[in-house]
């Protein structure tokens, strides 16, 4: 039998607007997933929360503001730092004590923000495919290379049309959905980093840390680096970076052994 799920919304005085997620009943510390650019954690993650691996876990798939169901304001700022104060206000809101926090590529960004924010409350940091240090992926960099007025305009349906061209159906229906404003701003916050980086937050933290890679995006020099920082590292097979929808169980697993 599984677990009941919800769509709900949290209203963020601070921005303004509504964010929405998909809760999923079950036990054990609540673990909330985040996305990367462009995505939706309700379109991504409910295969991997309703795999055999998590199936009885209580989890909480977060649509950010400008993205999936969540509401597009446009007084926003979309940085990392602006999505992560929202995230923390959430979990605030709905009194959760202690949590783990798994964060997809942009969304591993956000997922460290909102760590270093509530330090002793996250049991669990897990990120995959994350972007630890200024300058961006191949994607952000595209995307930031515009300039927003630019982007808004026309880019961002030239940039979905491009997608669907090259055969990347499942992004090119998320950033359908997707505030343009929220995909460049992202994306810029992204390229332009912080300080300190988000790879000295997530060394620094007291969590346990995992960090998951796509067996596709190997290899990678942060698999040895990681590792020697004593950061478990976990190989997701027959998958990429969009491991989410490639490769959802073995995704699954990879997150409860983590989190084990």
């Amino acid at each position: 039998m599984f677990p009941w799920a919800r769509m709900k919304s949290f209203v963020s005085k601070a921005a303004g607007a509504r964010l929405r997620f998909l809760e999923i009943d079950g036990g054990g510390t609540p673990l909330i997933m985040i996305h990367g650019l462009g995505c939706a954690s309700s379109y991504e993650y409910p295969d991997v929360a309703l795999s055999p691996a998590l199936r009885e876990r209580h989890v909480i798939l977060i649509d950010l503001l400008g993205f999936g169901y969540s509401d597009h304001p446009v007084d926003f700022g979309y940085r990392m730092e602006d999505h992560a104060e929202v995230v923390a206000q959430f979990i605030e809101a709905v009194s959760l004590d202690r949590i783990d926090l798994y964060g997809h590529s942009m969304g591993g960004s956000v997922a460290v923000e909102v760590a270093h924010r509530l330090q002793s409350r996250i049991g669990n940091l897990v990120l995959s495919e994350a972007n630890l240090d200024s300058g961006g992926g191949q994607f952000s960099r595209n995307i930031a290379a515009s300039n927003e007025a630019d982007y808004v305009r026309h880019v961002h349906v030239e940039t979905v049309a491009d997608a669907l061209a090259a055969g990347n159906c499942d992004w090119a229906a998320t950033m359908r959905l997707c505030s343009p404003l929220a995909v460049h701003r992202g994306a810029r916050s992204l390229v332009e980093g912080v300080e300190p980086s988000w790879r000295d937050r997530f060394y620094q933290h007291p969590a346990h840390r995992a960090f998951i890679f796509g067996e596709r995006s190997l290899p990678d020099p942060d698999v040895a680096v990681l590792g020697a920082r004593g950061i478990q590292v976990l190989i997701v097979k027959n998958s990429g970076h969009s491991m989410g929808l490639e490769n959802p169980t073995e995704l699954a697993s990879a997150i409860a052994e983590a989190i084990s």
